[in-house]
């Protein structure tokens, strides 16, 4: 059907109407759901400190080093040191514990040379430091001096064997052998770096820093197993977890007699806290705590404390032939963590869940599962878990809005065209098409009859209507003469 160039434009005007506004609600979709899937999760209200503290505690571990010596007496008519050889069950160990860090998912740790000092030295000098120590027993049971109680047990005492042991104490509660990979030697006798090798995959680690970078007043932590933090009040469990004390840099370029450089630090610490990590504002490891300023009066003072750079630390980490930085435990949890802080509960439960497969016996994983499913209900929405949808829904918006412009501007409706009526026989040459005058009465098509009974008015009804005119004026001019 075709239409006048004005009813032509009303129908234009009447679909636009109807699709342009269409296609703004189309628009705001789309745009509405690029902005939710690109919505970052909120970030809960945690101090940076906290979640230092919560990122670590699963990559720090305690190291227990000792050597056990047995002990052969040959005087047997002495039953008073036989008897107190009867309470040590004839035997002394020598070593200590001390903490570490873990910094690779296969199982290597970073501590102090000084904390496995006792499996590494040679038998005749543990044997020594052994016997030391029997000696220092025997002097104070007996009320003698040290002298005269080294000669007594030096005549009849010698040893019968040594047995070494290393122990790695994992925040979850596993106990597992270690082993010495690169060794520097204690504090004035090497650089006081140890890197020990456990068995294990996908174990929760700490990064490794820059030292270079470092600046006096930097905000640090200090993590570890400090002994004045063990207490025969505390539980069995409370011994696997480790302790942070915040503090600052107090000096970057002193360096111990042989030369070798350490950090000045004031975060607090005393034994057990050797080999443990110094973190930074972004949780790398920057240093390991290696050794406290002098006592005054016999006390320790705390704010004096020292550890070796971690570029340092990385000469014998490259020694070792560590490779395998990397652990996705640690991305899991962090994320996590993160999705926890955020009320986003549902999916932090299924980081924390993922944690769980690959690694069972992390320390903290049990506890936020548990928490996780306790807040569910309240869990907030995660729009980027819709993204799928979203993109279908943005294709099939994008669609129809390109279906309605072509419906509205293309498919216009057919405008009649402009006819030329043919010349009757012996009439003047055609007349040239002259543009469309304005708006006039209605035309002598629009009002005749089908005159030849065909039944339609076409040219023939037309020519007919001429005579019948022509005739009629005739009569009127007759008419008109004969008055």
């Amino acid at each position: 059907m075709k239409y006048p160039i004005r009813e032509v434009n009303e129908i234009l005007k009447k679909r636009a109407l109807f699709t342009i506004p269409l296609s703004l609600v189309l628009i705001a979709v789309i745009v509405t759901s690029f902005f939710l899937i690109n919505i970052k999760p909120a970030e809960g209200k945690i101090a940076q400190a906290q979640k230092l503290a919560e990122y670590t505690k699963p990559a720090v571990v305690r190291i227990v080093d000792y050597a056990v010596v047995g002990w052969q007496f040959n005087n047997a008519n002495d039953p008073e040191v036989m008897a107190i050889l009867d309470q040590l069950k004839y035997q002394s160990v020598v070593g200590g514990s001390g903490s570490g860090a873990i910094i690779s998912s296969d199982g290597y740790i970073v501590t102090n040379a000084h904390v496995v000092e006792a499996t590494q030295m040679k038998d005749e000098d543990i044997a020594n430091a052994a016997f030391e120590q029997l000696v220092g027993i025997m002097a104070d049971q007996f009320k003698v001096d040290f002298e005269t109680a080294h000669q007594y047990m030096l005549t009849y005492t010698k040893y019968t064997e040594i047995k070494r042991v290393l122990k790695v104490v994992l925040p979850g509660g596993d106990v597992l052998d270690g082993e010495v990979k690169s060794y520097g030697a204690p504090i004035n006798e090497g650089k006081d770096v140890a890197v020990l090798k456990i068995e294990g995959k996908n174990l929760p680690t700490l990064p490794l820093g820059n030292s270079d970078d470092i600046q006096n007043q930097d905000n640090i932590w200090v993590s570890g197993y400090p002994a004045a933090a063990d207490s025969d009040l505390l539980s069995t469990d409370s011994s696997l977890v480790s302790s942070m004390n915040a503090g600052q840099i107090s000096a970057t370029s002193k360096k111990t007699e042989q030369g070798s450089p350490v950090i000045q630090i004031n975060a607090a610490a005393t034994h057990g806290n050797s080999g443990g990590p110094v973190i930074n504002e972004q949780g790398e490891i920057i240093g390991l705590l290696t050794f406290r300023g002098d006592t005054v009066n016999g006390q320790e003072v705390q704010g004096f404390n020292f550890s070796v750079p971690v570029n340092t630390v990385k000469e014998f980490v490259n020694q070792a032939g560590v490779r395998d930085f990397k652990s996705e435990t640690d991305k899991l949890f962090q994320d996590g963590l993160e999705l926890y802080w955020g009320g986003y509960y549902k999916h932090a439960l299924a980081k924390f869940e993922a944690v769980q497969r690959i690694y069972p016996n992390h320390s903290e994983i049990k506890q936020y599962i548990a928490n996780s499913e306790k807040k569910m209900s309240s869990s907030k929405t995660l729009w980027s878990d819709y993204t799928t949808t979203f993109y279908i829904v943005d294709g099939v918006s994008g669609l129809l809005i390109l279906v309605l412009l072509v419906f509205t501007f293309a498919f216009r409706p057919k405008s009649p065209a402009v006819a030329v009526a043919a010349p009757a026989a012996g009439s003047a040459a055609p007349v040239p098409p002259v543009p469309a005058p304005a708006p006039q009465p209605a035309t002598l098509e629009n009002t005749l009859a089908d005159l030849n009974k065909d039944g339609k008015i076409d040219v023939q009804d037309i020519l007919l209507a001429l005579q019948e005119h022509q005739k009629k004026q005739k009569k009127d001019d007759d008419s008109g003469n004969g008055a």
